[in-house]
């Protein structure tokens, strides 16, 4: 299933996108689409029944329909930092022994195509398409990553996008340049974990005034979606409704050559995960 969240900003109702591209209203089914409602077999099922009945749905009208993040209280973004092995040679980094761990807040995520702020002061606002995984089921202490496939409820498109003076030259963590307002659009869709064969073969692009910039693979990926959720599991306990964020291949303006092309007001940026639906943000000053 595509479920989504559509309407204004804090107001979403709950959506689903059916085979035929329609786009359906799910708020007579379920109130939201949220770690409740992923882990809660009976209320997906239920969710499924409905889009598989002709006419149970209400079909919604698209045009000028704002469409959300298509995840709602979300708990907490986890991100796996040089997770792609061609992103790490153009940074001139070593490849990590074990994922690299940072946070995201709540409230840096935004809608697929809402407006990303370059913040006040930034000299280096970069870019970075990435496969986000939505977690469905509890875990702790996993103990391979088929368990850890297991717990995933879907996937998602996301950017992670970044600040590169506030993370590596402002001293401290990563977290100054990674968790600016808007830094996270999500979206559109909530692609259950069941249509997506296999998250190790998802390619990803991103565009930048329509300058194809990324053009990458999720095979690229140092620890696979699996490994990277068992892994977590033994630092922090996983809930539903929990996001990884899970790399960047190469591609980014850090990696370019001088003077590099970081992203400034005016800037459009265009993005996707095959399969997993398509971003498209304009960038104004915060």
């Amino acid at each position: 299933m595509k479920l989504l969240r559509v309407g204004t900003a804090g107001a979403e109702r709950p959506a689903l996108l059916d085979h035929d591209g329609t786009l359906r209203d799910l708020s007579g089914i379920v109130p939201d689409i949220d770690g409740d409602l992923l882990a809660d077999a009976s209320a997906l099922a239920r969710v499924r029944a409905a889009a598989e009945t002709p006419g149970l749905l209400p079909a919604l009208d698209a045009t000028g329909l704002r469409i959300g993040p298509p995840l709602g209280r979300i708990g907490k973004i986890v991100c796996i930092g040089l997770n792609y092995h061609d992103h790490a040679a153009e940074t001139g980094a070593a490849i990590p022994d074990e994922p690299i761990l940072f946070f995201k807040a709540p409230d840096t995520v935004v809608g697929p195509d809402d407006t990303v702020l370059v913040p006040r002061g930034s000299r280096k606002t970069d870019w970075e398409v990435e496969l986000a995984v939505v977690i469905g089921r509890t875990a702790r202490y996993l103990g391979s990553a088929e368990e850890g496939l297991a717990h995933v409820a879907g996937y998602a498109t996301a950017h992670d996008v970044s600040e590169r003076e506030f993370q590596i030259e402002r001293g401290g963590t990563w977290d100054k340049g990674k968790n600016c307002e808007t830094f996270n659009p999500l979206g559109p869709w909530l692609v259950t974990a069941d249509e997506v064969d296999d998250p190790q073969a998802l390619p990803l692009r991103l565009w930048v005034n329509g300058e194809l910039k990324q053009n990458g693979t999720t095979a690229e990926q140092i620890f696979p979606v699996g490994e990277v959720v068992r892994y977590l599991s033994h630092f922090m306990t996983l809930y539903p409704g929990d996001i990884i964020n899970t790399g960047t291949p190469a591609g980014v303006a850090m990696g370019q050559p001088e003077p590099k092309p970081y992203l400034k007001a005016g800037d459009v940026v265009e993005l996707e995960v095959e399969g997993l639906g398509r971003q498209r943000q304009e960038l104004k000053d915060a």
